[in-house]
């Protein structure tokens, strides 16, 4: 795929999102997967056995979606060049998400401006995995920073990331991947054992994306706020408290926001009625505000930014 349709897969999710009228490849990936365990499960029952069929299922799942997308575009490359990059552009497209996760981080931040706490908790749930029916509006407001940061992670800067280095094809399996892990990846009784190859895969690919995330939120922060010294902030907290979570990459870019920001995030949460202890990340140098949530996605509009612009200059600075 060309820099142009780079730029071109880019821009497509800004303007357009994930409209429910196309037919969005991680919803097929999603079914596929709602079908394998199906099936899995009522084969498996025994610990050792569970961890294999994950593991069958998660190689299943992401050569077929790679496979797929790879032969797709080559043979729409065979029929005509412009065909390909437009089946290449499309394909690079599905795997962005900045748009879907402003307006879900939107409609949050009104719901919370029009005192409805009850809708913003509603709002908060279709992006998080922790319950969200008795949280404050200090609680909503922390777990929508939160996924803000994480997601502009895996949702936006790693897809980016496997398309410059692999195209479309290697794209979407990532997504795959990212998908594999919301869906079977918990440590609970039903996962622990068939999630377990989904987890520890999503683990190993989100990790230098994290940490390209942490460190391009340091930044955007410091233009968007125009204080040069938020960088230190950011930086320190992402290498303090990068650690204090359950995830190996998940803290690193709530760490940076939290740092930006001057907020503390993390604590306890409650996951399918378990209250999970989780240490706290950053210092609490005031308190959260529902515009924090705002700030959130103008930072993470400016990371995405930031993220095309270094691929752009990367590829040109080879290409030389």
């Amino acid at each position: 795929m060309s820099l142009v349709g780079y730029i071109t897969a880019y821009l497509l999710d800004i303007v357009i999102g994930d409209p429910k009228w196309f037919p969005h490849p991680v919803r097929y990936i999603g079914r596929g997967i709602s079908l394998l365990e199906k099936i899995s499960l009522k084969f498996a029952s025994a610990p050792i056995r569970k961890r294999g069929a994950g593991i069958i299922t998660v190689v299943i799942v992401i050569s077929s979606t790679y496979l797929i997308a790879f032969f797709l575009i080559k043979a729409f490359y065979s029929i005509n060049s412009l065909l390909g990059e437009i089946a290449s552009i499309l394909i690079a497209y599905t795997t962005i998400s900045v748009n879907d996760l402003a307006k879900e981080a939107r409609g949050i931040f009104s719901a919370l401006k029009d005192d409805n706490l009850i809708d913003a908790r509603k709002r908060l749930s279709r992006i998080v995995g922790r319950d969200t029916k008795d949280l404050d509006e200090k609680g909503v407001i922390r777990g929508a920073v939160e996924s803000v940061a994480e997601n502009t992670s895996d949702g936006i800067i790693a897809p980016l990331f496997y398309l410059a280095i692999g195209g479309p094809a290697l794209a979407l399996a990532y997504k795959a991947v990212n998908t594999l892990d919301s869906m079977i990846g918990y440590k609970n009784e039903r996962y622990r054992d068939f999630g377990w190859a989904a987890a520890r895969l999503d683990d190993i690919a989100n990790y230098i994306p994290a940490r390209i995330t942490g460190v391009l939120i340091a930044i955007a922060s410091a233009i968007i706020f125009r204080v040069l010294f938020t960088i230190h902030y950011s930086l320190k907290t992402m290498f303090r408290d990068g650690r204090n979570h359950s995830s190996p990459n998940s803290g690193i870019p709530e760490a940076a926001i939290a740092g930006a920001l001057g907020v503390q995030l993390g604590g306890p949460s409650y996951y399918f009625g378990e209250l999970k202890i989780k240490p706290t990340i950053g210092e609490p140098k005031r308190q959260l505000m529902p515009e924090d949530i705002k700030s959130s996605v103008r930072i993470m509009y400016a990371v995405s930014l930031f993220a095309v612009l270094l691929v752009l200059f990367l590829r040109y600075w080879i290409e030389q």
